[in-house]
């Protein structure tokens, strides 16, 4: 099973799926349009959230950084005057420094991936989207803004004119993505912002012509008008799509098969031109990350 990933919905899906499937049987292909440098390291914020999700260091009350971190280094920065834009754990700090000198020593993020995936005993393949650099960048009336100072620094207050995304025409697939894709027909598209989480993986070189050939089933991260959690509304209606589930099936376009949207959600299924799959999409207890697993996993054997 192959899974794209932001940093927040689409893990919780995949804490889920852990149930159904071995974890030997799962790659997930990860969003890395989102990293940034911070006091010198790279952070790549999703990447790490799915990476500590299947090591179990995971704090899951947040999904974010690692359970029980503590945060003394980022106070002793900040009180000689360094101001991080990304509060960063002690523990969480370990692994950007650790990534960030097989990096500066000429590592790919590819082998730094799977190196840190070896030292955290991960059996699931956890690949970066691409190796080059690319960033998430917003347009506000300031000027442009990296995504994280946009929605971290400036709490996604300031408006949003559009979305770009710098770089990504140099970037492709990497070869461990492309070798994972040829060899699984079935892909699922997490509940992750269908601009910035998802929107970068389907951007690279070639992306969507390899999933055009696949089953193709995503989650909508929309019910109603209203985004379960982040600033993706806000970031969908700056490039064009109405707020909804089926602006969510516009955005992704003709490499979608099936989209599963929430049960609350009453909107028409009319106003598709896909399939269309109902279930409870609101993941906040193992157990309901688990039933939605499930479900989404077998909706694949209706995919025609």
């Amino acid at each position: 099973m192959i899974l794209l990933s932001g940093g927040t919905g689409t893990p919780k899906l995949i804490q889920g799926i852990r149930r159904a499937i071995p974890d030997e049987e799962i790659t997930v292909i990860v969003n890395t349009a989102e990293d940034i440098m911070v006091s010198g390291n790279v952070v790549s914020p999703d990447l790490d959230t799915v990476l500590y999700l299947f090591s179990g260091a995971l704090d899951v009350e947040k999904y974010w950084g690692i359970k029980n971190d503590t945060f003394h280094t980022h106070q002793a920065l900040k009180k000689i005057g360094v101001s991080e834009i990304l509060m960063i754990g002690d523990a969480d700090r370990a692994t950007h420094v650790f990534r960030s000198e097989l990096m500066q020593k000429g590592a790919s993020l590819t082998e730094a991936t799977k190196q840190l995936s070896s030292r955290m005993g991960i059996k699931a393949r956890v690949l970066p989207m691409c190796d080059e650099k690319v960033d998430t960048m917003i347009k506000t009336p300031e000027g442009l803004m990296h995504f994280q100072e946009f929605w971290i620094g400036r709490r996604g207050e300031p408006p949003v004119l559009d979305v770009r995304l710098t770089g990504v025409e140099r970037a492709k697939p990497t070869r461990e993505v492309i070798e994972a894709l040829n060899s699984e027909d079935n892909v699922i598209i997490g509940p992750s912002n269908p601009i910035t989480s998802i929107g970068p993986i389907l951007a690279l070189k070639g992306m969507r012509k390899i999933l055009s050939k696949k089953k193709v089933i995503a989650v909508s991260p929309i019910i109603g008008n209203s985004p379960v959690s982040g600033p993706a509304g806000k970031l969908m209606a700056a490039r064009g799509f109405s707020i909804s589930s089926p602006g969510v099936a516009e955005c992704y376009g003709d490499i979608l098969d099936m989209l599963v949207i929430d049960d609350r959600d009453t909107v028409n299924e009319k106003e598709f031109d896909i399939q269309i799959a109902r279930f409870d999409t609101i993941m906040d207890s193992v157990e309901k990350s688990e039933a939605f697993a499930s479900f989404v996993i077998r909706l694949f054997r209706d995919v025609g």
